[in-house]
């Protein structure tokens, strides 16, 4: 029955099931209980970025096992396997967020070394925090076999005790990680007590699951099934939800129809698809991270998809569900709502999304949408005709300060807030800014200049979270401006432009500013400018004594940082899908 289904002889695992040759490798898996039967069926890598660092991956095992029931459901063998997650809310404001960034491409290389060197003939993914989403689906578009992906579900939204003695601003309201990071700075400031802030750090994530609000993990995750990569609405459920089990399940399932039909990430994963994912981060008003992540995706699949590009759907997309941190809502409202499936609904009365593209279930985008029955409901998901804003959430900015662009969100921003202009407050890393904002050593109306913060200059391009968070817990987030060829968290909210390109090391405009220089900020005309003149800035690039010594000498920094691109690419650190000579399939 199952050889009538699956042809051995077209699949990656024959290399290392079939023949009198290949008698040592079946030992091995008799070795580990594996019957005749489940040793010649398909072997169905199921990846999960599981460990106990924090609550975005600790439900993630739970979650593999109802995937794997799944894959032995249709007659498929799992084979599950780890890699690696740095979880971005705990390595904020150190030396350990430099390894955030580096970790995507880790976790890419380690799951494609995975799957080659056991033959693996397709994967289920799991993923639970920033960057170890698209990590997960680099490494599926990558090796361009049968993928699915499934998200471990975001956290539930916090809430302090009833009489809790807390201000009144924190009380009866979901809480979020942002409002941690926030809450820091209010008791630096004075307007919140060491004792506050401690009830408050017990409440605020009282869950498993990844951050709760539009940031990072759930603007990936709305990707994941925008693309196509997931099944509709599996990114939607709060991690503890049993329901989760449920789309784990069917997820398993889901991939052996893959096998069979030969879909492959790369027939899911085009240049239309990625058009849609943009959307799905412009009409949430996703993390900016997205323009990073969508080019990388794009860049293993051999497509040019850049900053740009993204930037250009951005422009031209309503922004119409109101989610944190700019937003009042969180991921479970949104999942209640009807998810991702009905923003894609709203979005295609718009004529905004390509209804062609297909999916992992083996459907088009547009006959999963036929699907939909449920409707915006006004609160959290608005009627794509009366949105928050005619412009996404997020936009891009260019100019004589960023030739390669850079990205802002704008998400929850009135308009009299989208154009900036104030007086260079140079900082020649976060740490320095940091101390500032702790100190209050700067004013009204500085545009923070946080530079040697990029991929390779870093390395590892950092988040500023701690740095603007705290602003806002000082009540200055909308008073002063910050730009950096670093990151901002997809919890970040004011005036912060992040991947300016160039780079400091790579000798950007950035790298040339000095305090006082009169910087303009436009995201309504998407503009970046410094008041400073082409033959100023070329007799100062003249000047420029090469990029600031880092400390990292030796290590998967030290290689990252030699091998990573400019930010606008993705910050990718290999050739991509236009230079491959084979298909691991056909190996």
């Amino acid at each position: 029955m199952t050889s009538q289904r699956f042809d051995k002889s077209k699949l990656p695992s024959r290399h290392v099931t079939e023949g009198p040759a290949r008698a040592p490798h079946r030992s091995y898996y008799y070795a580990m209980g594996m019957t005749d039967a489940e040793i010649h069926q398909p072997l169905v890598g199921v990846a999960t970025c599981w460990n106990e660092a924090a609550p975005c991956n600790i439900a993630l095992n739970r979650q593999a096992q109802a995937v794997k029931m799944g894959v032995k459901r249709e007659q498929g063998t799992p084979r599950e396997f780890t890699t690696i997650t740095v979880t971005d809310g705990i390595a904020m404001g150190h030396e350990g967020m430099r390894s955030s960034l580096a970790s995507r491409e880790a976790i890419a290389d380690t799951v494609e070394l995975t799957m080659r060197g056991h033959c693996y003939d397709a994967i289920v993914g799991l993923a639970g925090c920033d960057k170890s989403l698209p990590g997960m689906m680099m490494a599926m578009i990558r090796l361009n076999v049968p993928s699915v992906f499934l998200y471990g579900g975001s956290i539930l939204p916090g809430r302090a005790p009833t009489g809790a003695a807390v201000p009144e601003d924190f009380a009866n309201r979901d809480l979020t990680v942002q409002d941690m990071f926030e809450a820091v700075g209010r008791q630096q400031s004075g307007s919140l007590s060491e004792a506050e802030l401690e009830i408050l750090e017990r409440v605020a994530c009282p869950s498993a699951g990844a951050c709760g609000g539009q940031f990072t993990a759930n603007t990936m995750a709305c990707v994941s099934e925008a693309i196509g990569l997931a099944l509709p609405n599996s990114a939607g459920a709060p991690a503890p939800y049993e329901s989760r089990d449920a789309y784990a399940e069917a997820s398993g399932a889901a991939v052996m129809n893959l096998i069979e039909k030969n879909i492959r990430a790369r027939d899911i994963v085009t240049r239309k698809s990625l058009e849609n994912a943009a959307r799905i981060v412009a009409c949430t008003g996703g993390s900016t991270n997205a323009g990073l992540h969508l080019p990388a995706m794009a860049h293993e699949a051999g497509i040019d998809f850049f900053l740009e590009d993204v930037c250009e759907i951005f422009r031209d997309t309503p922004y119409f569900v109101d989610l944190k941190p700019g937003g009042a809502y969180v991921a479970k409202d949104l999942y209640e709502a009807g998810g991702v499936p009905v923003v894609m609904k709203e979005l295609r009365k718009a004529g905004l999304i390509h209804e062609d593209c297909i999916t992992a279930t083996g459907y088009s985008i547009g006959e999963e949408i036929d699907k939909v029955s449920l409707e915006a409901d006004g609160r959290v998901i608005y009627p794509v005709e009366t949105p928050l804003s005619k412009t996404g959430g997020v936009v891009g900015l260019k100019g004589n300060l960023a030739p390669e662009g850079a990205i802002v969100k704008i998400a929850g921003m009135e308009p009299q807030h989208q154009l900036f202009t104030g007086p260079a407050r140079v900082f020649e890393c976060e740490q320095d800014a940091f101390e500032a904002v702790q100190n209050r050593t700067y004013k009204e109306g500085d545009v923070f200049v946080i530079r040697n913060e990029g991929p390779a200059g870093g390395p590892g391009m950092r988040e500023m979270l701690a740095t603007t968070a705290a602003l806002s817990g000082q009540g200055m987030g909308k008073k002063v401006a910050l730009i950096t060829d670093g990151r901002f968290s997809g919890a970040t909210r004011g005036f912060c432009v992040g991947h300016v390109g160039p780079e400091a090391a790579h000798g950007g405009p950035i790298a040339l500013l000095k305090d006082g220089d009169v910087i303009t900020l436009n995201a309504i005309e998407g503009t970046i400018s410094v008041d400073v003149s082409d033959a100023e800035m070329a007799a100062r690039k003249a000047d420029w004594k090469g990029p600031r010594p880092t400390i990292y000498g030796a290590g998967a920094l030290w290689k990252y940082a030699k091998l990573v691109g400019p930010t606008y690419l993705g910050a990718v650190t290999h050739p991509g899908g236009k230079d491959e000579g084979h298909e691991y399939m056909a190996l």
